[in-house]
């Protein structure tokens, strides 16, 4: 390309950069190529993923009024043939073409020459970027690749506008039509309701510093401390308004509030900033920030949402400190709450009998506003990235709680659709609840013993009512996240115990220490340039024997009931590093045992998340009572994919051929030496992946309690030998999708599509 034309591209993409939204990009875009290609009209499609077509959406010299109207279906005309192709189509004379479309609206019956390339984004085709001549013309190659450069310049400003919700907005206003959003499913079910949108109560981010003097300092204390007792109170409301319709043990989970809220690592660390000068809500702001950072940093999405926690009641806080109470819009039909974030305190906004399901742009199934609707029975979507918040207030909404779908001002015939679902869905969970008390085992009596992950002490009660057998993970993490120094030997013991009690008789699988990696203690830092493969886990554990000692002893000590306790080491990579810490097993069982304590050596298992360790699994057979295979981090370190990178999390696939091979190498040397294997991670809880477990051999799933009854139907359905010879033949294929293709179909023809996972948009 010439230098002009080089310094042109700079100055259209510095333009395009600086434009205040998709819609002034896209037509200064139009315009500035029109000027520097000397060519009749520019013109810009998107495609609709929903109404699968591409539209009109900016144009300079084709019919201004035709933008939004014009639509050509995904294989129609010279469009469609450059989104099919993704490539450049270069045609002297486009009427003369075999697949040219030719369109009134668009007063387009005098250009001949055709130029158009795909706006391509990790390899899905956004759009197309078209330029026409009237006169016949074939575009040279500096003509091409100027083209092509500025589409790619358009990709990064569709896909920023995508996650912005700008795009939805614009499709919206353009079309006036039904749109769908993506996310991720909360808790299962169908809703249609009307948006009721939330805000959070106040802003931390607003407060500003402010300096106290030595005579405020009561004041201020007494300030916060009444502000704790207010919100204390809210919480205790909303508990008993919850009383007539969740169980006493679901009731707990608003105790929990009411401990953080008196929890010596929250209040003190506030008073302490107020008594060294700072204002109450300054110091408020400091401690939560603080907390919040400790917990947004993990990668694991459970510990993630434990921060929006914390921050809810930093918000409920600080609302008080500021004696604001907002305005809260009344609610007289069936709604569907809407927020950024929406937090547990929300729900005592709108009354339980309008509420339909609930809507977040950021969250996981792992939080608590998921529990707690699931435990409601209220279908919920959480992790839209390109929720309108804004601009969704009153607008007519089905939610799909099953696939993680949200309908925008639905169609008749969506809707019909969905009113057909929601009967189906009735049914559906009415066949799930039923399996409750039924056991986990295929047609032809083969047991598959169903656990849950857990870490809360609130978690007790939606995994009992599961159905499940027991807990196949428990993170002990929790109490050392949340303190701001070790916690001692007792306090640790308390909290095992209390949950080897509710699970009794049935296993619980304690997981030592696992800190490291994105788990960091601020007591106890960690710097490195890449954690996940650093100091972790059982690595920093065996580093300092008296933490690890500490927390074995507690551990033992909790095990006075039915001797249903499980230990397990995580992140282990090398055969000497569980001699080592069988070693420290045995000295702390000794231990207690000259201190008069009687009790069992533990059942004793590896976690297997670490490739090295798949290739030692006879040595590791030996010395251990069972294996509990990570198929998260398995799955990550195989494939080297960082799951949580958006550049690359498509690739993370837990159904890859390596992972399934891999699997199944620990199962058959595992069984050799007569030693149970379990699987924990989302592979357990997806249904398909799940049959595929079962053909291996594995002896039992762990997961969370949302996917126990879903994974025993899918269980229930097959015979053992049916799932051995789906696994055979997925064994032989090479291509992850074919083999995701090949147990989604196994489903559907037992009749269970309901089970089918939603593939990401």
């Amino acid at each position: 390309m010439t230098t002009d034309i080089l310094s042109t591209l700079r100055n259209i993409i510095q333009d395009v950069n600086d434009a205040s939204g998709l819609e002034q990009a896209l037509n200064i875009t139009v315009k500035r190529i029109k000027q520097v290609m000397q060519v009749d009209a520019v013109s810009v499609y998107f495609r609709d993923n929903t109404l699968q077509q591409l539209i009109l959406m900016a144009t300079d010299g084709l019919n201004q009024n035709a933008i939004g109207k014009i639509r050509f279906n995904l294989d129609q005309g010279l469009i469609g043939l450059v989104l099919k192709q993704a490539e450049p189509i270069n045609i002297e004379d486009a009427h003369e073409h075999p697949d040219y479309h030719f369109v009134t609206e668009t007063d387009e019956i005098s250009f001949h020459g055709f130029l158009g390339v795909p706006i391509i984004q990790h390899r899905q085709v956004l759009g197309i970027l078209v330029v026409r001549q009237t006169r016949r013309r074939r575009f040279s190659a500096n003509d091409e690749t100027y083209l092509v450069t500025l589409a790619a310049q358009l990709a990064g400003a569709i896909s920023h506008a995508k996650k912005m919700g700008e795009l939805t907005s614009l499709l919206k206003n353009i079309d006036g039509q039904s749109f769908h959003l993506s996310g991720i499913s909360g808790s299962s079910g169908v809703a249609i309701g009307e948006a009721h949108v939330v805000y959070p109560p106040a802003s931390l981010s607003a407060v500003p510093d402010k300096q106290i003097a030595p005579a405020e300092v009561d004041e201020q204390i007494r300030e916060f401390t009444n502000a704790l007792s207010s919100v204390e109170k809210e919480f205790k409301d909303l508990s008993q308004r919850m009383a007539g319709v969740l169980s006493k043990e679901d009731i707990a989970l608003f105790d929990v509030f009411a401990l953080m809220l008196r929890s010596d690592t929250l209040t003190e660390a506030v008073i302490a900033r107020i008594k060294a000068g700072q204002w109450a809500q300054g110091a408020l702001r400091e401690t939560i920030t603080e907390h919040v950072k400790k917990f947004t940093d993990m990668e694991d999405a459970y510990f993630r949402e434990r921060a929006v926690d914390i921050k809810d009641l930093g918000l409920r806080i600080l609302m008080h400190l500021q004696k604001s109470q907002r305005e809260i819009k009344q609610v007289k039909g069936p709604v569907i709450m809407v927020a950024e974030e929406i937090t547990v305190s929300h729900f005592a906004e709108v009354p339980l009998e309008y509420l339909m399901a609930v809507i977040s742009s950021k969250g996981s199934a792992s939080s608590h506003v998921s529990i707690l609707a699931n435990a409601l029975g209220l279908p919920s979507v959480v992790g839209v990235d390109d929720l309108p918040v804004s601009r969704i207030q009153g607008q007519q909404l089905i939610v799909d709680g099953y696939q993680g779908q949200v309908y925008v001002k639905p169609s008749a015939a969506l809707l019909e659709e969905f009113y057909r679902l929601m009967d189906a869905d009735k049914i559906h969970n009415s066949e799930l609840s039923e399996l409750v008390d039924k056991p986990s085992e295929t047609l032809d009596g083969v047991h598959i013993a169903l656990h849950v992950n857990t870490g809360l002490l609130e978690d007790i009660s939606p995994s009992l009512k599961s159905g499940a057998e027991g807990v196949g993970l428990y993170r002990t993490e929790i109490p050392f996240l949340i303190r701001d120094g070790f916690p001692g030997e007792d306090e640790q013991a308390k909290t095992y115990r209390q949950i080897l009690k509710s699970f009794s008789p049935r296993p619980v699988t304690f997981r030592t220490l696992d800190i490291g990696g994105d788990k960091a203690l601020p007591y106890f830092p960690i710097e490195e340039e890449n954690p996940f493969l650093g100091w972790r886990g059982i690595r920093i554990m065996l580093d300092h024997p008296e933490l690890f000692l500490t927390q074995i002893r507690a551990i033992l000590k909790s095990n006075v009931y039915q001797n249903n306790l499980r230990l397990m080491l995580p992140m282990v990579s090398d055969v000497a590093e569980v001699d080592e810490a069988v070693a420290l097993i045995r000295r702390a069982h000794q231990e207690l045992n000259d201190e008069g304590l009687s009790l069992p050596f533990p059942v004793l298992g590896l976690m297997i998340e670490v490739p090295s360790a798949v290739y030692q699994m006879r040595a590791l057979a030996k010395r251990v009572d069972f294996f509990s295979i990570g198929s998260n981090d398995l799955t990550q370190y195989l494939l080297a994919v960082d799951r949580n990178n958006k550049q690359v999390a498509a690739l993370y696939n837990s159904m890859h051929p390596a992972v399934l091979h891999a699997i199944r190498e620990v199962v058959n040397s595992a069984h050799l030496y007569n030693k149970p294997v379990s699987v924990c991670g989302e592979m357990a809880g997806d249904p398909a992946s799940a049959l595929a477990l079962v053909g291996m051999g594995v002896d039992s799933l762990s997961m969370s309690a949302g996917s126990v009854l879903k994974v025993k139907m899918a269980i229930r359905l097959f015979t053992k030998a049916d799932t051995e010879a789906l696994l055979k033949e997925a064994l032989a294929m090479e291509n992850v999708a074919d083999i995701r293709l090949l147990f989604d179909r196994a489903l559907e023809q037992v009749g269970a599509s309901s089970l089918i996972k939603k593939k990401s948009q």
